[in-house]
């Protein structure tokens, strides 16, 4: 599509009329139009414009000077779109459909709503309370960033240049004032640079919600403002676009403490409490589903430059036939994908650079998810569909790792007893995945269960807990064997019961204790052991045989339940067994029952009695 003449307007345009300046709505939608293809010249001459489709085209923009002052309803849907802030150009704006672009986040959904005063519905549903939202943020912001000022401001000697202090303010305010969830921190920066520069441009009088379009008396009146921020746990606050999701009701958490002392006494108990109470993957959104099991989860990696290895708040979850992305701080579900007929035993996620039609780049959160059917369901988690599929094995995959070094490399373990290596490739502008290349095939002696790149070398070396033990394989592409079998095998002392040899749980200790040398696991009774090791972390080789003597997280009492040492919470009516299942050893068959490991607490057996199970997130 080239760009838009006046004869292609009036064609679309309704009412029909020789004068562009007569048409009241205008469908442009489908024509793969680019950001360049809107000619400001000419679509200014539609002056009485009232509503404009745009939806199904490519764009990554829209053109700031549109001069469409009377629009008030805008289809943008199925595009490109990167940023919302060319919006605030149409004030007249009542309803709003933004579906389907995949660059866009929950922050986004909040600018939307505070550049656009008179906004009814976006995406189909009211916006009145993320509205509310937007002003109760605005006005917390707002104190936060003025006290910042009076507290930056008397730390500055009077000799100081006051342009330089201003300007270092701003950096400052936006650099340390802080508020809500992580979720939303693009939207609280952005609005802490316009506050705080409204603040220096006033000279440093108080500012009164200074930028803060006003709102029509419904909207103001929706919702009075809290003193406190639990205004973002309320599931319609967050995301335009949310996927329905079913929330546990409240319930009093287990609380968890008796982490081992310091040697000098100074260390605080380890105080460990369930954050929300979610029953998300149950078959048909059903409450009496209390069957599927919940098998992995993993973090999405943040998306800052410079911050190798660092994770989001953001987690993925699968169990059943569905996959959950939840903000862990405001227990929201924000996405659900389905496969019916699958079962997801695994996730793991990766971060690609997408380039556009336009020859823009743009980073991109991957998560690949597999279970029971043995298929690698590549999905985009922001649009919220599945882009590739690989036919990675013919029986289920137990587990899946990305590489860390190598973006597009994905491992995946099954119970054929294989691991493959495959390289996923980058999704072209249509973010479809091409045909992925399978790199290499490590044999195992019994079924792999967890992955774990060797954190010193992980472009070398992987390793596997397997049913029967530990094996580690050599994956340096620059070898001539395209199928290899271990190189080292862990060999369990003489005597080991075979329920022992299994191996369903690893980690690098220097890359994944909690609280600097605290370690946390679980046993196939449901217990969570937390370790001190960190005296084993400072002393020269030859190591002692064992760490410090665990503590189990054992019966902290509740005034309506409590946690028993065998893994179990307990309430007036109900029971729930828990425990750490990310890579335990799956089957469908109710005989066999999935193992432990960290950070990820989830109903495993609940008594026929009980009316409602939830999964129990454990944040550490």
């Amino acid at each position: 599509m080239g760009p838009l003449s006046a004869r292609l307007l009036m064609q679309r345009g309704r009412p029909k009329s020789d004068r562009l300046g007569k048409i009241r709505s205008l469908d442009l939608s489908g024509l793969k139009l680019l950001s360049e293809h809107l000619d400001p010249k000419l679509l200014s001459r539609l002056t009485q414009l009232q509503e404009l489709d745009l939806s199904n085209n490519q764009l990554e923009t829209l053109p700031a000077n549109l001069g469409l002052s009377h629009l008030r309803i805008l289809r943008c849907a199925n595009n490109q779109l990167g940023d919302v802030t060319a919006l605030c150009q149409f004030p007249q704006l009542e309803e709003l459909s933004l579906e389907g672009n995949p660059f866009l986040t929950v922050s986004d959904n909040l600018k939307v709503s505070f550049l656009l005063p008179k906004l009814r519905k976006v995406n189909g549903k009211d916006a009145s309370s993320t509205s509310s939202q937007v002003e109760n943020l605005n006005r917390e912001l707002t104190s936060r960033v003025t006290a910042h000022w009076e507290k930056f401001m008397a730390t500055r000697s009077p000799e100081e240049e006051a342009e330089k202090a201003q300007a270092d303010f701003v950096k400052s305010a936006v650099r340390n004032v802080r508020y809500g969830p992580e979720s939303l921190s693009e939207f609280t920066q952005w609005r802490v640079q316009m506050i705080s520069e409204a603040l220096v441009a006033s000279g440093g009088t108080q500012v009164h919600e200074t930028g803060i379009p006003e709102r029509p008396s419904k909207a103001t009146a929706a919702q009075e403002p809290r003193a406190r921020p639990m205004a973002l746990k309320r599931s319609g606050d967050v995301s335009l676009s949310l996927s329905p999701s079913k929330r546990g009701c409240p319930s009093p958490p287990a609380h968890v403490e008796g982490s081992p002392m310091g040697s000098d006494g100074s260390q605080p108990a380890l105080d460990l409490e369930p954050l929300h109470f979610l029953q998300c993957h149950s078959k048909n959104n059903s409450p009496r589903d209390l069957e599927t099991q919940l098998w992995a989860c993993a973090f999405e990696p943040a998306w800052e430059e410079g911050q190798a290895g660092a994770t989001s708040q953001t987690v993925a979850t699968c169990g059943g036939e569905a996959v959950c992305v939840i903000d862990c701080q405001t227990g929201i579900v924000l996405h659900k994908y389905k496969a019916p007929g699958e079962e997801f035993f695994s996730v793991a996620w990766t971060a690609l650079t997408v380039v556009t039609q336009a020859g823009h780049k743009k980073r991109w959160s991957v998560l690949a998810a597999a279970g029971l059917r043995g298929l690698v369901r590549l999905l985009h988690v922001r649009a919220g569909f599945c882009c590739g599929v690989i036919r990675a094995h013919k029986k289920a995959i137990a587990t899946l790792c990305f590489s860390p070094t190598h973006e597009t490399h994905l491992f995946t373990a099954s119970y054929d007893k294989r691991i493959i290596l495959w390289d996923v490739g980058v999704p072209n502008h249509d973010y479809e995945f091409q045909a992925s290349s399978q790199l290499l095939t490590l044999d195992a002696a019994s079924i792999p269960l967890r992955l774990c790149p060797v954190a010193s070398c992980p472009e070398a070396y992987l390793l596997a807990g397997c049913e029967g033990g530990c094996c580690c394989w050599d994956v340096r592409l620059d070898q001539p064997q395209k199928r290899r079998v271990c190189e080292v095998e862990f060999v369990f002392s003489e005597g080991t019961e075979a329920p022992g040899r299994r191996v369903d749980g690893l980690a690098f200790v220097n890359e994944d204790v909690v609280d600097e040398g605290i370690v946390l696991c679980g046993d196939e009774e449901g217990n969570v052991w937390v370790y001190d090791v960190r005296h084993i972390l400072t002393q020269q080789p030859p190591l002692p045989a064992a760490p410090h003597a665990p503590t189990q997280l054992d019966e902290p009492t509740q005034k309506h339940g409590y946690v028993n040492r065998h893994g179990s919470v307990s309430c007036r009516k109900c029971t729930f067994t828990w425990e750490l299942p990310e890579q335990a050893p799956r089957s469908s068959s109710s005989s066999e029952r999935p193992g432990n490991l960290e950070f990820l607490l989830c109903l495993r057996e609940p008594p026929k009695h009980c009316p409602r199970a939830f999964d129990l997130e454990l944040t550490i």
